[in-house]
């Protein structure tokens, strides 16, 4: 099959599942979680990707109060946060953020500071020196406030941005933010971004002279 040619202004870049691969983390914590809460530990993983964890929560245990998600989010990420066993880099993605280097991108996560600077670290991926994190927004993906601040912050408008992003949540944010999103990974592919591929070694990008990125995905 031939590759999805896209072009863009800046680059916005979730971290789990498609930067770095911390599914094992994920299914040991949130698994506990579940098991606490007499809840399906299947049920649950299909909610929990790409979210943060209070919103996970929400979704989860309605009609739980938000400051008892809040303090149990915290107590999560802090776990989260000390677990890096099996936190490896997605396939290409050192690569991959190598060829960005002097490029306009972002990191656009529903991982904390600590948490997300843990995962990048244990992986052995460098920061994109532009983050938002969920200190940085008010409401979590699927709501697009992550992607339009990272926009913001590298001055690109929205609709010149490809997003690229594993999960669900992460992809429709993508979407109600008006941008172009490239899924990343076995989860990303059912729920319709423009491009899938299954890792970030399918991906080639291109600086062309004006500026402007092209990406060759597949």
């Amino acid at each position: 099959m031939p590759a999805t040619v896209l072009t863009a202004r800046a680059l916005l870049l979730d971290m789990d599942g498609t930067l770095v691969n911390s599914d094992a983390v994920v299914e040991r914590i949130w698994r506990g979680w579940a098991e606490r809460h007499g809840l399906d530990g299947d049920e649950v993983m299909k909610v929990v990707h790409g979210r943060q964890g209070h919103a996970s929560m929400a979704v989860l245990l309605p009609g739980r109060p938000v400051e008892q998600n809040l303090a149990d989010n915290a107590r999560m990420l802090a776990a989260e946060t000390a677990d890096t066993d099996g936190v490896v880099e997605i396939p290409g993605a050192r690569a991959f953020l190598a060829s960005l280097r002097d490029l306009p991108h972002a990191l656009v996560t529903s991982a904390d500071v600590p948490l997300s600077t843990a995962r990048m670290n244990a992986a052995g991926l460098p920061l994109p020196e532009i983050r938002v994190t969920a200190e940085s927004v008010g409401a979590s993906k699927p709501d697009p406030e992550g992607f339009l601040k990272g926009a913001a912050e590298l001055g690109v408008d929205p609709a010149d941005c490809v997003v690229f992003e594993d999960s669900g949540a992460g992809i429709a944010a993508g979407r109600a933010a008006g941008m172009r999103v490239v899924g990343v990974g076995p989860r990303a592919g059912a729920h319709g971004p423009d491009a899938v591929v299954e890792d970030l070694t399918r991906v080639t990008v291109e600086a062309l002279a004006d500026g402007t990125i092209r990406l060759h995905v597949g």
